[in-house]
């Protein structure tokens, strides 16, 4: 079970998005990207959309997301503009075309959205009950140019942005993909 954002907090996210979409009016426009399920075996259905949208205070992620289990889940932009299974161990694994998590830098370190680590680390997708995940989340480190022709990926667990005590912050197995134009 899964505790619900308190009232206060999902009142100051929206707010945060509301804002962030007005204030970008001098940015280049939206992007919305088709997520789809993904599987050792593939790409599957359509599962939504994720929208990118400049604002002054950095990258705007809303995702309009459903079907995924309940609970939160890492996000993170990956380097690479494919969603398809690849080798990872010797075995195939889902979305492993995309690559890595984007870092530019080259830090090799996992610290999250508001450290010095890889830039793809976006704040976690929090997904409700009822297996839709809506609420948006803000990369500052980020712009739309800096995602363009890379993937979303959704991984199954959540995200706790160390190496430690898993690699990748143990978000686990990639579930959900979009390629970003």
């Amino acid at each position: 079970m899964i505790s619900r954002l308190p009232l206060i907090a999902s009142l100051s996210i929206a707010m945060t998005a509301i804002i962030a979409m007005m204030s970008a009016a001098h940015a280049a426009p939206p992007v919305t990207v088709t997520v789809n399920s993904i599987s050792a075996a593939g790409v599957g259905p359509a599962i939504g959309s994720v929208t990118f949208a400049d604002s002054k205070w950095g990258l705007l992620v809303t995702p309009n997301l459903s079907g995924l289990p309940a609970g939160v889940h890492g996000f993170h932009i990956h380097e690479k503009p494919a969603c398809g299974p690849a080798d990872h161990d010797g075995k195939m694994a889902a979305g492993f075309a995309a690559g890595g998590h984007l870092d530019p830098a080259a830090t090799r370190h996992h610290k999250g959205p508001y450290g010095n680590g890889h830039a793809g680390d976006l704040p976690p997708l929090v997904v409700n009950a009822d297996g839709k995940a809506t609420t948006p989340v803000l990369a500052p480190r980020l712009l739309l140019k800096d995602v363009q022709g890379r993937a979303i990926m959704v991984h199954a667990g959540g995200d706790n942005y160390a190496d430690e005590p898993e690699p990748l912050g143990g978000g686990g197995p990639r579930i959900a993909c979009g390629v970003i134009p």
